[in-house]
């Protein structure tokens, strides 16, 4: 006899909901669950499948869950939300602007974290493979930023414990985490089944004829790591003088630095370590490394990790134990060799994570955030990748339509939870008009599967200098899914970094989101959003906009970011002023507007917000199709 993974020492369950609880045995045996002092029975399936039903209980505990012979231990009944999306809510505690002291500040037991394994399959498995963990400087590094960030404020208005079931892949479509019978029931998005039958239930050959094609190109676009050159010379060598290297302050990607190029890099620093330290082993932090490193501590490899053996490993924080015989008192040199073949490299930290200290005590590390030498090894330039052939759907595909629902949301269901924050459309950001009915399909498909009408709420794309890709639009569609009830936003187009997809300002995000929660679903007096579009009106030559959570409009600096267009499409900028709880936007260019847009850029100035701090989510008032209106400074291509 078993129960689901879910049901784990250190788990959180909701409160106030009555509680169903499931697990595996011989069929017809009796099972008889007790948690809190009250009890529910259940009898196995031919399938060897039961689900008892515990009534709702308060927040508390901790308490021990019984099931039959199996015990569940420190069991907390209090809040729970699903926290999902692609890589930004992926994105691992350990990497968020000042790491170090958020880390250390993990202290708060009633905080637990659910995170479930990567799966992309076509049928889904009956459970997962995770446990509960709680919320402790050691466990945090590898939570969801946003999602911890969301549980905090949650929990410091609350005053219950707060359990998150994170379940989230970098670069993942929305259609992945859809179930098929969602997608086909939904117009604009019957086709991807259509497609999915073909490809999932194709010919085998297929699937060889991609792997034959797929590992031709990456043998002709993908430098891999070249050998060492720079250990033969004595690059980790305390004896080589680096006295003529040039120098970069680290943390930071060599592109930053003025080096646009892909290849390899060496880095060197030297430290003075206390006599004491003498003969005892250290714990070397050095951060991030993007792709890949193989770190020396007085020319002797400590430690090494590489992108082919983990695809995470360029945002993976590198730890490594240097041994005590290797220690001398005063001059030690440690160097990094760092390979990165595509898109930013070196050692990005964040600082509070480069550090060197004994490893029975931390508390007096050293940090290793200072300028260090640098030398050359490899300079590959950079060369644009032409497209990888496409991957056949079907199961280790992620983005096969109905695949992540499989492999990680299905098992989850029918765990009693109170919401779900989600934070994606980067992956979805070329086809704006389909996500518009996407996104609300995927809401209704797992709220139907649930079998109620949860708390949604989601994350707009940031500001991000994003290419060809249609980022105005998809924020525009993602602000349309606020149409569905009981969903909320967070507006971020002003806290994103314009050349980083992954910003590290984690905390502002799960403020906002939890912002929203905390009105939409607990019904707290607290501002949820920032301005949101609410109408406009022609007054002569000026526009006067109208926006909800309009209380005290202020503007952040200039109040740029407005542009208006006359009947020709084509938008000018605009000056605009603050009237009360509108704005009133005009150009001299347009003497007659008929159309008003505010950010719509994929970096957009973000200058308004309300009086509770938050940022106007970016809007405009025509519905002028892709393609025919001219933006400001527009080139070759439209962005309209």
């Amino acid at each position: 006899m078993r129960l689901a993974a879910v049901f784990s020492d250190h788990m959180v369950v909701q409160r106030e909901q009555a509680i169903p609880v499931w697990g595996w045995a011989e069929a017809g045996t009796r099972v008889t669950v007790t948690l809190a002092g009250v009890s529910a029975e259940a009898t196995a399936g031919a399938d060897g499948r039961w689900q008892a039903m515990l009534p709702a209980l308060p927040a508390g505990g901790p308490h021990t869950l019984t099931a039959n012979a199996l015990t569940v231990h420190d069991v907390l009944v209090g809040e729970v939300w699903i926290c999902s999306g692609q890589s930004n809510m992926e994105w691992p505690f350990g990497s968020v602007n000042d790491a170090e002291t958020e880390v250390a500040a993990c202290t708060d037991d009633a905080l637990r974290f659910f995170t479930v394994p990567k799966l992309a399959v076509t049928t889904a498995p009956d459970d997962v493979n995770a446990t509960w963990v709680t919320s402790t400087p050691q466990n945090a590094p590898a939570f969801s930023a946003v999602g911890y960030f969301f549980a905090r404020k949650l929990r410091a208005a609350l005053g219950v414990p707060v359990g998150m079931l994170h379940t989230s892949w970098g670069g993942t479509v929305a259609e992945a985490w859809t179930s098929l019978e969602a997608l086909a029931a939904e117009p604009a998005t019957a086709e991807l089944v259509d497609r999915y039958n073909r490809e999932v239930n194709g010919d085998p050959a297929d699937m060889e004829a991609f792997r034959a094609a797929y590992t031709a190109w990456e043998r002709a676009e993908i430098l891999t790591n070249p050998e060492d050159a720079g250990y033969p010379q004595g690059w980790a060598d305390p004896a080589t003088d680096t006295t003529a290297w040039p120098r970069m302050t680290l943390p930071t990607l060599w592109q930053n630095a003025g080096l646009n190029f892909n290849g390899v890099l060496w880095f060197r620093t030297a430290v003075d370590l206390p006599a004491s330290w003498a003969g005892r082993p250290l714990t070397l932090r050095i951060g991030a490394v993007d792709k890949s490193d193989t770190t020396y501590f007085n020319n002797v490899r400590v430690g090494g990790l590489s992108i082919a053996d983990d695809p995470n490993a360029w945002c993976t924080q590198r730890e490594y134990t240097v041994p005590g015989e290797l220690i001398t008192t005063g001059k030690n040199v440690i160097a990094v060799r760092a390979f990165s073949n595509i898109y930013g490299g070196g050692l990005h930290g964040p600082a509070g994570f480069m550090s060197i200290a004994p490893a029975d005590e931390p508390g007096a590390a050293l940090s290793l955030a200072s300028d260090w030498a640098y030398q050359i090894e490899h300079n590959f330039g950079l060369r644009p990748l032409t497209p990888a052939p496409p991957m056949p759907w079907g199961p280790d595909n992620a983005n096969t339509p109905a695949a992540l629902y499989h492999g990680m949301i299905a098992p989850l269901i029918p765990y009693a939870l109170r919401g779900a924050i989600w934070y994606q459309g980067e992956s979805n950001a070329d086809r704006p008009e389909q996500y518009q009915k996407l996104f609300p399909a995927m809401i209704r498909d797992w709220r139907t599967r649930w079998g109620y009408d949860f708390g949604f709420y989601f994350v707009q794309l940031a500001n991000f200098i994003a290419g060809s890709n249609r980022w105005p639009e998809l924020r525009e569609a993602q602000t349309m899914t606020l149409a569905v009830p009981h969903t909320g936003m967070a507006v971020i187009t002003d806290i994103g970094e314009p050349r980083d997809i992954h910003p590290r300002n984690k905390q502002d995000v799960g403020l906002r989101l939890a912002l929203a929660a905390l009105h939409g679903t607990y019904g707290q007096d607290v501002t949820p959003s920032g301005p949101l579009f609410a109408g406009c009106a022609v007054e002569g030559d000026a526009v006067r906009v109208r926006f909800a959570y309009a209380d005290g409009l202020v503007a952040h600096g200039a109040l740029d970011g407005f542009v208006l267009a006359g009947t020709d499409r084509v938008f000018h900028p605009a000056q605009a002023r603050i009237d009360g709880a509108t704005v009133v936007v005009t150009a001299a260019a347009v003497p007659a507007p008929a159309a008003v847009r505010y950010a719509w850029e994929d970096d957009p100035p973000c200058p308004l917000y309300n009086a509770a701090n938050l940022p106007a989510s970016p809007f405009r008032s025509d519905d002028w199709p892709w393609g025919t209106t001219t933006m400001p400074d527009a080139t070759a291509v439209a962005v309209g």
